[in-house]
């Protein structure tokens, strides 16, 4: 099984999340799916196939939620060394080609949130980063082409 690195944060809002889809969401879905056989023919019951539907999603989602948490490793900062990036590293880096800087945080890729700064670390650039030192220069391949950084500060 693949392992999902979780900040302590990102861990409670996923057991969070859990929780609400098990408490609410699911039993909404049970009770509309009774409602609507109560209109007769299910063959021909588009609220009756919308609700199985949707049941069908949110047991997809909860088996998920409980697989990313059943093989869970919760980043512990204490134990981060900040001499060589790595899950849960806040990455300050020189973007040669823009001429700037942009910061990234290495999360797992339940976490991640490109458009915030947090990316995964089997993204094309967390991959990259995963094990470099500052000072380094790494070339990323992504899918606009090579795009190189050099790490200016890693952070824990």
């Amino acid at each position: 099984m693949e392992k999902h690195y979780l900040t302590p944060e990102g861990k409670t809002q996923l057991e969070e999340k859990l929780n609400f889809y098990k408490t609410v969401k699911r039993p909404d879905v049970v009770k509309r799916i009774g409602i609507a056989r109560e209109f007769g023919d299910l063959s021909e019951n588009s609220e009756y196939d919308a609700a199985k539907d949707e049941q069908a999603q949110i047991e997809a989602e909860i088996a998920e939620m409980e697989g990313i948490l059943l093989n869970a490793e919760v980043i512990d900062k204490k134990k981060i060394n900040a001499d060589k990036v790595s899950v849960g590293c806040k990455v300050v880096l020189y973007d040669e080609e823009f001429d700037e800087e942009v910061v990234y945080t290495i999360t797992g890729s339940s976490e991640s949130d490109p458009r915030n700064g947090l990316i995964s670390n089997v993204s094309p650039v967390g991959k990259a980063l995963i094990g470099h030192s500052k000072g380094e220069v790494i070339s990323v391949q992504t899918p606009g082409g090579t795009t190189s950084y050099k790490i200016v500060d890693i952070q824990v």
